[in-house]
This record gives C-alpha cells, structure tokens and sequence, in this order.
C-alpha cells in the first residue's frame, strides 16, 4: 500500500470519528444517541471520540515515527469493538431505531467501524516495525 494511500486512510479514520459523532448525535443533541449507551456515548464520550479522530489525523504523515501510538489506536478500538458486541448481545437495536433512525444506524454500525480501522492500524504498525528491522 502506498504511503498517500495509508495517510488517507488515517484522515478517513479520523473523519469517520468527528463526521460520525457531529452528524449522529445532531451536533451533540441526539439525546436517544446519548442515553442509549451513556457511559460509552454520553456528552464526554462522544468528546473524546472526536479527540480520538483529531489525533489519526495528525500523525497521518508521521505514523512511521510513532509505531508505539498505533498500538494505543489498535487497543482504543478494540475497547470500542468489545464494548459495541457487548451492547449488542445484550440491547435491542430495533428499540432504537423506534426511537431515532440516526441513532439506530449510528448503534450498527460504529463497532465495526472501530473494527475495521483497528485492523488497519495494527497492520500500519506491523508494516512500521518490519521496515524498521530491515
């Protein structure tokens, strides 16, 4: 994979993350978003996801010199992918949806979006530390 393409890739992750968070929450007053899941996407949670979005971008051309912060990227979503199961096993997304459509997609969909781009970051960094070896 081409570096442009890894680094676009990283401003898509973090877009992903503010886009996500500013459209699905209704620009933080999607209250059945915020109930649903509060001590994950309450007000503060959904903070931090944008801050989480902020930091893939900026280190989207520098990522080689810090493999170490892609372990933390790689660990951070599988917190949120575990967390997402999780809730799924254990809530009814149909019940969301019932009470917002933005909610419910926003409920789909953001674990296997943490999924996917945890996979890409373990890769990066897998990448990173064989180029540094050899």
């Amino acid at each position: 994979m081409k570096l442009t393409t890894i680094s676009k890739l990283f401003v898509f992750a973090g877009l992903s993350n503010i886009l996500g968070v500013l459209i699905f929450s209704k620009l933080f007053t999607n209250q059945v978003m915020m109930n649903t899941q509060p001590d994950v996407m309450g007000y503060f949670g959904l903070i931090s996801i944008i801050l989480w979005g902020l930091a893939y971008i900026a280190v989207r051309k520098s990522y080689a010199a810090v493999p170490w912060l892609l372990t933390v990227f790689v660990i951070e979503k599988l917190i949120y992918g575990t967390v997402w199961l999780r809730w799924l096993t254990s809530h009814s997304l149909a019940a969301v949806y019932e009470q917002d459509t933005f909610a419910g997609i926003f409920y789909t969909i953001y674990g296997a979006n943490d999924f996917l781009f945890g996979v890409f970051f373990a890769w990066v960094f897998f990448m990173v530390l064989k180029n540094v070896k050899t």
